[in-house]
């Protein structure tokens, strides 16, 4: 914002960084659409429209807010007991997705921006899961590496991280994958499920 367009050589000045890690950051802030690269070279940075990213964020607080109102629309409509847990700590939600994949007996979905913490973290449970005959299915912003033997489905725009188990559990996680919140209600988890096939069911996402 300071320079309006610059490099990343006068990014890593400004900011008191390492030049390589100027590109990661900048490249992290066009990813969360906070900011763009121009076409050409050398490459270079610009904020993104002030508008653009309140209309963004305006957007994704409403979608949350409907879901979890489709969700409290649930609740008192079933018999069975609905229960959430909360789960703050990065490791322990890391944690709880591992539990998931090591849970799973027919099918995974992982819905994440946040692939490649996963893909390394997990890989251990993502392997013994598919050795399982678990069918693990990811949705992931394109050019993401995923693990080999997996079903991938590209697409833009994720922030959080949604998971849905055997239609028996769920997760959903913040962006930092730093708090979630988890049931292994059914009646909730297909709920997420259901949300999770609303975003792959458009096959030009498939790969």
């Amino acid at each position: 914002v300071y320079h309006g367009v610059a490099n990343a050589d006068t990014i890593a000045d400004t900011a008191g960084i390492p030049r390589t890690s100027a590109y990661k950051v900048m490249e992290s802030l066009v990813e969360k659409g906070f900011a763009k690269e121009t076409e050409g070279r050398p490459r270079m940075f610009k904020p993104e429209e002030m508008d653009k990213i309140k209309d963004n964020f305006i957007s994704k607080v409403n979608n949350l807010f409907e879901r979890l109102k489709e969700l409290q629309d649930v609740l008192p409509s079933k018999g069975d007991p609905q229960l959430v847990y909360t789960i703050y700590g990065r490791s322990k939600v890391m944690a709880k997705m591992a539990e998931m994949f090591d849970l799973s007996e027919r099918e995974i979905l992982i819905a994440t921006p946040r692939i490649k913490e996963i893909r390394t973290e997990l890989k251990k449970n993502i392997d013994n899961a598919i050795k399982r005959g678990v069918h693990v299915i990811f949705i992931t912003p394109p050019n993401k590496r995923v693990p080999p033997n997996t079903e991938v489905y590209r697409k833009e725009g994720l922030i959080a991280t949604d998971v849905a188990s055997d239609e028996s559990r769920a997760m959903l996680a913040g962006a930092d994958l730093d708090a979630c919140g988890y049931t292994d209600n059914p009646i909730l988890s297909l709920h997420v499920l259901q949300f999770i096939h609303m975003m792959i069911n458009n096959d030009e996402y498939k790969i």
